[in-house]
């Protein structure tokens, strides 16, 4: 068993796991953090992204060890003192989700990609960096409005990416 410390959505977290745990699991399973999910098992879908040290990671392709030491934010800990991230906001308003399940890595994802497109970002962007995540509802164009919409306004001095 590793030992495995982590700072988790603004928390020192402390757990033990297998040596092939994946952090998707051990987020999941040990944490209780059950809005990273696991979609695929195979890194197609990015359902399970998350933020490791600021940088948008599936975290289906990392071992919770490899983790151990890092600054983890998960879709549980974009928001501040009970207010959406201006993100998940831009997801509500522009009619963003479906069902539900690849909104978190889709988020995660596209929070990541809005840092480091601080100038912002155009539809083709949009659509290239999000082929990594899939969603089975949509035909993506409102998921894309929504990036649009969260990147205009977080670039214009509202609260900016975790």
């Amino acid at each position: 068993m590793a030992k495995v410390e982590l700072f988790v959505n603004g928390r020192a977290v402390t757990g033990e796991a297998e040596d092939r745990t994946l952090l998707v699991h051990f987020l999941r399973e040990t944490l209780g953090l059950t809005g990273t999910h696991v979609g695929c098992d195979t890194s197609q879908c990015g359902a399970c992204v998350v933020h490791v040290d600021g940088r948008a990671v599936k975290s289906c392709t990392m071992l919770a060890a490899q983790a151990s030491g890092s600054t983890i934010t998960t879709i549980e800990g974009l928001g501040s003192s009970g207010e959406l991230h201006p993100l998940q906001v831009a997801f509500r308003e522009n009619h963003a989700l479906q069902c539900g399940f690849c909104t978190p890595g889709m988020i995660m994802t596209s929070v990541d990609m809005i840092r480091r497109h601080p100038n912002g970002l155009d539809e083709s962007t949009v659509r290239d960096e999000l082929e990594g995540n899939i969603c089975r509802c949509t035909g993506y164009h409102n998921i894309v409005k929504a990036v649009l919409d969260a990147s205009d306004k977080m670039g214009k001095g509202a609260v900016k990416a975790a």
